[in-house]
């Protein structure tokens, strides 16, 4: 809003003028009329006042600050030209000096409900680019190996030597990490399963290192002769571990989540998707929550 404010002479006809076409949203006549304001008037702080809100307007950002700037000079004590600043600062999205700005605004009007308005504005505004940067930066920082740290020691009992539960630990990770930025790209993951492979024993010409499996899971039927077929192929491609991998919305057997009493489900409704670990020596299981913050797919 344009200020009005006292002034003398043609000043403040024109003022006055430029006033009636900010209000009717002619924010170009309004600067222009300021401007010739301005030239008959060059130390009225509430000339540059007007002129920065309307160069607001018109996203004449530079322009506007340099106006903000110079209606605190000319007059350090008035809110208004502390207010101007944080509003430009705060469109050119430079929130923390947005911030100081508006602070300074209301140390010299603390009635100032407009003032206050914006802080809280801009507080919520901080709160949530706080969040988006968390949940970009565990988007891509994504360390399954510091998650499954604790199976070390049992991978190490399970596997014997540490090259080889070394080696069958590093498989996981990959998969399970491969799994959530693929999640995290498309929100859904193919159904398959991954198998670590002999080098010495398999016969790469006819096993896999991965097998699809998008119709195991439609009925007891399916589900069983899909895991039947799994396990002899583990043990014809001389497969040292697997991993299987399945989104949630395609299991319709067994949908352990509507289990009752001591196997209800304790993960709610959240979509994600199963992960599982498969070695002659060692089963694991898991869950992959996934839900959407700030427009963003995040596994949790």
């Amino acid at each position: 809003m344009a200020e009005g404010g006292a002034a003398v002479g043609g000043g403040a006809s024109l003022k006055d003028k430029g006033n009636e076409f900010f209000k009717a949203g002619n924010y170009l006549k309004a600067a222009a009329l300021y401007t010739q304001a301005i030239k008959l008037e060059p130390n009225n702080p509430t000339l540059y006042s007007n002129r920065a809100a309307a160069f607001l307007h018109l996203v004449k950002l530079s322009k506007a600050l340099a106006d903000a700037e110079m209606t605190i000079t000319l007059n350090p004590q008035w809110e208004k030209g502390y207010f101007r600043k944080g509003c430009v600062l705060e469109a050119m999205e430079r929130y923390d000096d947005a911030m100081a700005a508006f602070q300074v605004a209301l140390q010299y009007n603390p009635q100032s409900a407009e003032i206050s308005k914006k802080i809280k504005r801009l507080t919520q505004l901080a709160r949530e680019k706080k969040r988006a940067e968390e949940v970009e930066n565990i988007r891509s920082n994504i360390n399954m190996g510091k998650y499954l740290e604790p199976l070390k020691p049992e991978f190490s009992v399970k596997f014997g030597a540490a090259e080889a539960w070394q080696d069958i630990f590093s498989f996981l990770v990959d998969i399970m990490e491969s799994a959530i930025k693929v999640w995290h790209e498309t929100g859904k993951v193919d159904p398959r399963v991954n198998f670590l492979l002999d080098k010495q024993k398999t016969q790469n010409d006819k096993y896999a290192p991965v097998v699809n499996i998008d119709k195991a899971f439609e009925s007891p039927d399916t589900h069983s002769s899909c895991f039947a077929f799994l396990r002899q192929y583990a043990e014809e491609s001389f497969s040292r571990a697997s991993c299987l991998v399945a989104p949630k919305n395609i299991i319709y057997y067994p949908q352990v989540w509507k289990g009752q009493g001591s196997r209800k489900w304790k993960l709610g409704n959240s979509d994600g998707f199963f992960v599982q670990f498969e070695s002659p020596v060692l089963r694991k299981l898991w869950f992959i929550p996934s839900s959407t913050e700030k427009g963003r797919t995040l596994c949790s």
